[in-house]
């Protein structure tokens, strides 16, 4: 069963900060619409299957942490990812997506942190979990490579790089409830073996590697908080679609141009479309899915970014 629609979730805790990019293969090219709103998540995979055009499994892309660091996820014992999301929340973890508020709450069983700034640093994250090293709270494919500096640790929840308070809404509004219906990609298998078990599939993905794939550097003094200069990786957008002939962007073509919306939204949608790029270009199997095959430790607990390589 094949994927029929692809839609990439630039996420946020703030819903007013969740834009989508979508695109619906019809007779083997994928169309892609505007970016929109991601609206109620309720309903969302509802919605999506909705729009499809042709029978296939919705695979949906967000840029939130889907996964565990292996060092956190052996020293709490937990089983695997999927068995521990059935389990968050509840029992013993009852305080697990509550955010620390002073470094002596941090734990295994409450292990996100701060609440709020003052008086905060991670060497308290790094204390409450036992730990020596930042590097042993991310996961592997977090970690630093020649393309982008090492991503913020899950269970950090202060500044503008942090992607814990987006996870754990993430985890709690889209995941969790929808956890039956759904396939895990990759720790249910790879796109091709999940599709085959179900019609959703949710990936983890991040457009910051993207722009490499598709040739925008993002050179010293840009940045893409504004118009003029996402409209000035435009052509470079363009060029990248026109040179696949299974993209149909003509509905997003002169957003692309533009640098899409002037306001603080415009960001938002320059990376949600940058992602379902992202995506088509590994469905389309011009680029591999980058899950490292001798690690048991990335299939059981830490799950990997969607195209990601090292």
């Amino acid at each position: 069963m094949a994927n029929t629609l692809l839609a990439h979730c630039d996420w946020g805790r703030d819903p007013a900060k969740r834009w989508m990019a979508a695109a619906v293969r019809t007779e083997g090219v994928w169309q892609i619409t505007r970016p929109e709103l991601v609206g109620d998540t309720a309903t969302l995979i509802d919605r999506l299957h909705d729009r499809r055009k042709e029978a296939g499994s919705v695979l949906i892309g967000f840029d939130f942490p889907i996964g565990l660091p292996t060092a956190y996820a052996k020293a709490a014992e937990l089983p695997s990812f999927r068995q521990a999301l059935s389990l968050l929340g509840h029992g013993q973890w009852a305080d697990w997506f509550k955010v620390a508020g002073h470094h002596s709450e941090i734990g295994r069983h409450r292990p996100f942190y701060p609440m709020r700034p003052g008086g905060t640093n991670r060497a308290h994250l790094l204390k409450g979990h036992g730990l020596e090293e930042l590097v042993h709270l991310l996961r592997e494919c977090e970690r630093a490579t020649p393309d982008r500096q090492a991503a913020c640790s899950l269970f950090w929840t202060l500044g503008g790089n942090q992607v814990g308070k987006g996870a754990i809404a993430g985890w709690q509004e889209v995941i969790i409830p929808n956890l039956a219906r759904i396939g895990l990609w990759p720790f249910d298998g790879s796109l091709t073996e999940v599709a085959e078990m179900s019609e959703t599939i949710i990936a983890e993905t991040y457009p910051g590697d993207v722009y490499h794939w598709i040739g925008i550097k993002r050179r010293a003094g840009w940045s893409k908080r504004r118009q003029s200069d996402r409209a000035g990786a435009g052509p470079i957008l363009l060029d990248w679609i026109a040179a696949r002939p299974v993209i149909d962007a003509q509905a997003v073509s002169s957003a692309i141009q533009t640098g899409f919306d002037p306001g603080p939204a415009g960001e938002d949608q320059f990376d949600a479309m940058i992602g379902l790029l992202g995506m088509i270009a590994v469905v389309e199997g011009e680029r591999g899915e980058g899950v490292p095959s001798q690690s048991l430790d990335i299939l059981k607990w830490e799950g990997w970014i969607l195209g990601h390589q090292r």
